[in-house]
């Protein structure tokens, strides 16, 4: 006999884990904040650390699924996706434009990812 599994609109399973992208918003990860996120058994808020980048995942212990074999739950893995904001008015894109203008003068300390990134390409074209 097999069993199949029908996939899920928000969660995605391994064994008795869950994992689901997390959308933040632009500003919520830069400054931190609070959102609410769905789990099986209800919402469940998580904290948002300042300066959070896309691709970090966050551990809900025992939000996942309890396994056939298993007394225990798994875990529920929610994986941040920082969005860009979109249909901006024009008094955003001004704001964002200085903003940009701003973290150009010392771009090194406020896009530390780009720095090592560029390192990275420089060192591949000198060789």
């Amino acid at each position: 006999m097999q069993i199949q599994v029908k996939s899920h609109p928000v969660f995605q399973r391994d064994h008795d884990d869950l994992h689901c992208e997390m959308p933040v918003s632009f500003a919520t990860a830069a400054l931190g904040g609070e959102i609410e996120i769905p789990t099986l058994d209800g919402a469940a808020k998580i904290r948002i650390p300042s300066e959070t980048q896309s691709g970090k995942v966050f551990r809900l212990r025992g939000k996942g699924i309890r396994g056939v074999r298993s007394r225990e739950h798994g875990d529920l893995l929610c994986h941040v996706v920082v969005e860009t904001p979109v249909n901006l008015t024009d008094r955003q894109r001004e704001l964002l434009r200085d903003f940009e203008a701003i973290s150009q003068t010392d771009s090194d300390r406020h896009n530390p990812r780009a720095k090592s990134w560029m390192e990275k390409v420089k060192e591949f074209f000198a060789q």
